[in-house]
């Protein structure tokens, strides 16, 4: 199902984002009504549309949008929110201004899927920390993981920081128990934001690098999609996939309470 500015979507609407792919977005996995993270989501929503557009979103509204949506959807479902100009043209992109709201649903798997496994790449994705829709280099090294027997990507800075997966951010266990983010141009993943305004366990945010991978206990993925999946291996370098760290992370995070549309 998928609503533009809440009407019913049409194939001329989703023309100019099929052939510019210009625009950004956020995802959210909504439960019974309720979304961990909601407010978070539309802060994300409004500061990227003026990165992207220039423009001011109308916070409301578009949550307004999103609950005529979403009326009348139960049990768990994924839902994306897309900002995109369909007016816009690509010769001038600097005439989109008239940003439109596309709310679409779809099944939601269950939470957390199974460990992961990745390989590393060097790459730094563009506007890092805007959830943009331009996912060709993501994938493309998704795809090449995948094809090298992983199950996706690590991208890691030319300076050799690691910063995050392919559509999710990454977190390491320390011997110690401490949790830690890396400190590298990443997108600032509602997941992410949520478990470091948790109490539980330490956590700090500093500069991860290849070599200082094999001293890690565990390595953990997150975002909405998700919540807190374990990543069994980066590389040849194996973790722990039950470590107590990443069951508490785990326990907290679907402990937080959803905001109710």
């Amino acid at each position: 199902m998928a609503e533009l500015n809440g009407n019913p979507v049409t194939l001329e609407d989703l023309q100019a984002l099929a052939l510019t792919n210009y625009g950004h977005f956020t995802s959210m996995r909504m439960e019974n009504g309720t979304i961990r993270g909601l407010s978070l989501h539309l802060d994300r929503l409004v500061r990227d549309c003026q990165i992207v557009f220039g423009v001011d979103l109308d916070r409301e509204q578009t949550l307004n949008y999103i609950r005529k949506a979403a009326d009348g959807v139960t049990g768990v479902a994924g839902l994306r929110v897309t900002v995109f100009d369909p007016a816009l043209d690509m010769g001038r992109p600097s005439d989109g201004k008239d940003p439109h709201i596309l709310v679409n649903l779809r099944p939601a798997g269950a939470m957390p899927p199974p460990p992961l496994t990745a390989k590393t790449f060097t790459f730094t994705r563009d506007n890092a920390e805007v959830k943009h829709i331009g996912l060709h280099p993501q994938l493309r090294l998704r795809r090449d993981a995948q094809l090298a027997g992983f199950d996706d990507a690590v991208f890691v800075e030319p300076d050799g920081r690691v910063s995050e997966g392919g559509t999710w951010n990454l977190g390491f266990v320390a011997h110690d128990g401490t949790v830690i983010w890396p400190d590298a141009p990443v997108l600032p993943g509602t997941t992410m934001l949520l478990l470091q305004g948790l109490n539980v366990p330490n956590q700090v945010t500093k500069p991860v690098r290849l070599p200082d991978l094999p001293g890690m206990a565990a390595a953990f993925a997150t975002n909405t999609t998700i919540g807190v999946r374990a990543v069994s291996a980066l590389d040849g370098v194996h973790f722990s996939t039950d470590h107590p760290v990443l069951a508490a992370l785990g326990d907290a995070y679907v402990g937080i309470p959803g905001d109710r549309l």
